[in-house]
């Protein structure tokens, strides 16, 4: 009975029990030895602890992820075309979208930043604004810019140059 107290306790947290907040001071030393002394005769019941957690158990937003890539997928036609407004290379497929809205100094910034990137890395860049192009930036749940949209992942607000050029060095 005392161990499988002693177990919920490790279970429970840290705090353990409520009981156990309710023991006078001088008596949580006297509970910590004993606590150590069954986990020193029975290390079995650190098993269960030590076990990694398997990676597919892990995968929280294994659903969200596939949703939010299938949209990408649906909607890089719109995204993506050589033929929209923007800069880099003229008529090379987009590799990123980036949305921006007029009176943001973080986008005329982040602008200036992809540019830059664009021109050294040789990659075309589509631009959107976000009040004329707010039927798409919705479908894709953008509420802020500067946002980037790639092929395969969507960034809500400033990001830094070595950032981005991480995402989209080859």
């Amino acid at each position: 009975m005392l161990r499988r107290s002693l177990w919920a306790a490790l279970v429970l947290g840290a705090a353990g029990p409520a009981w156990a907040q309710d023991l006078p001071d001088q008596s949580r030393p006297l509970l910590g030895a004993a606590i150590r002394d069954v986990l020193i005769e029975t290390p079995s019941l650190l098993a269960p602890l030590q076990e990694p957690i398997p990676l597919t158990a892990a995968d929280l937003y294994g659903d969200e992820s596939a949703r939010d890539l299938n949209l990408l997928k649906r909607a890089a036609p719109r995204l993506f075309a050589p033929d929209l407004p923007g800069f880099g290379p003229k008529g090379a497929t987009a590799a990123l979208a980036f949305f921006t809205q007029a009176d943001c100094a973080d986008c005329a910034s982040a602008e200036a930043e992809l540019r830059a990137l664009s021109d050294r890395l040789g990659l075309r860049i589509n631009t959107f604004d976000m009040a004329n192009d707010t039927a798409l930036a919705a479908e894709l749940g953008l509420d802020m810019a500067p946002s980037y949209v790639l092929p395969d992942m969507l960034l809500r607000g400033a990001m830094p140059a070595f950032v981005l050029e991480k995402y989209l060095s080859p």
